[in-house]
């Protein structure tokens, strides 16, 4: 079968042939419909994250994705079924603690493995095997925007992350921000959105014309422009922030979010930067944090529960939303203009399988 894939010692992916999978007892035999590309995946590619299968000299890529039941092989599931997987899986395949207790998105390194990511082949081929605990049964209507469940799950559990960090106290937020106006960024707008906050943000780095600054103004956001109004000067400029939601990886937003927030605010970040060294007032910062009663909540990969909520999210968003989102889909073969880069790009899609 076609699978998309990067070799050790390479830093570009291409289709290679591998065969078919063969489902392990208990398992399901899944036919993969999209996987969409992020910037995980180009991080893979590179080689500044994640990790090669014990003893492979390749990687399947892709950890979003949307396929069909090919055998349910005597599981609750049924043939024909419309399935998103989850990423995480136990190293080894033998459940530790933080999988045995449904929390596999709060397991330390070394206790799982991810696949398409870290030590696990990904979804980017014609077929896949999966466990049915880790597979979210979706309706037949997602077959073609269901890979977005997965970032938007990610999403859902920052939210979540962050509310229960105000939890010991009556929080009403009323204006949120969000850092960067990549897919991910878009796609926790338009969550923010539906949960009826009275004013959003979106900062970025564009200049009009741009699809992205009209998504964010037809989602009734504001954009900001970063080069022009820093993170520090959010509150200044526009108003203090109750949540800000950081989806960019760029380091020094961490520690500036802290000055964007109003007394009682959270920021959850999700962005993962490289290594840098750089200067801060953590005096000051800490002040902010006491005084101020604010939080910073980090926020990393996502389980059955905010995949489940998700489903819900991208049932709930405007088909308009879902279509300006998906700009580009590529075939296998396409491999190499799929993973380009560009301005007119937001969510790419490798499309096995047309349903």
């Amino acid at each position: 079968m076609r699978a998309i894939a990067v070799e050790q010692g390479e830093s570009s992916p291409r289709v290679i042939s591998v065969d078919e999978p063969t489902p392990d007892e208990g398992e399901v035999l899944v036919r993969t419909l999209r996987v969409g590309i992020d910037g995980t995946d180009h991080e893979v590619v590179h080689g500044s994250h994640g990790g090669y299968p014990d003893g492979a000299d390749y990687q399947i890529l892709g950890h979003e994705a949307v396929g069909v039941v090919e055998e349910a092989a005597g599981t609750d599931l049924e043939t024909g079924q419309l399935v998103v997987p989850t990423v995480r899986r136990p190293p080894g395949g033998e459940p530790n603690e933080y999988f045995e207790r449904g929390e596999p998105d709060m397991a330390p390194a070394g206790a799982y493995v991810e696949r398409g990511i870290a030590g696990a082949h990904g979804y980017m081929a014609e077929y896949f095997t999966s466990r049915p605990e880790f597979l979210v049964p979706v309706p037949d209507a997602l077959a073609a925007t269901g890979f977005l469940i997965e970032p938007i799950s990610n999403a859902e559990k920052a939210l979540d992350l962050a509310a229960a960090s105000r939890s010991t106290f009556e929080w009403s937020p009323a204006a949120a921000t969000v850092l960067g106006n990549g897919p991910l960024g878009l796609l926790a707008l338009a969550l923010l959105d539906q949960r009826d906050f009275e004013r959003t943000y979106c900062l970025g780095r564009r200049d009009r014309p741009d699809p992205t600054i009209d998504i964010i103004e037809r989602l009734g956001a504001t954009y900001v422009d970063s080069r022009e109004t820093p993170v520090a000067d959010l509150a200044g400029v526009h108003e203090p922030m109750d949540l800000v939601f950081e989806a960019t990886g760029y380091a020094k937003h961490a520690f500036e979010t802290v000055d964007a927030l109003a007394p009682n605010g959270v920021g959850a970040l999700l962005g993962i930067p490289e290594s840098w060294e750089f200067d801060v007032d953590g005096g000051r910062l800490h002040r902010e944090f006491v005084l101020e009663n604010k939080a910073l909540v980090g926020s990393v990969n996502s389980h059955v529960p905010h995949f489940e909520a998700a489903l819900e999210t991208l049932a709930a968003y405007p088909d308009w939303f879902t279509d300006a989102i998906v700009t580009h889909v590529f075939s296998p073969e396409d491999v190499d203009d799929a993973f380009e880069r560009g301005d007119d790009r937001i969510k790419t899609v490798v499309e096995f399988d047309a349903r």
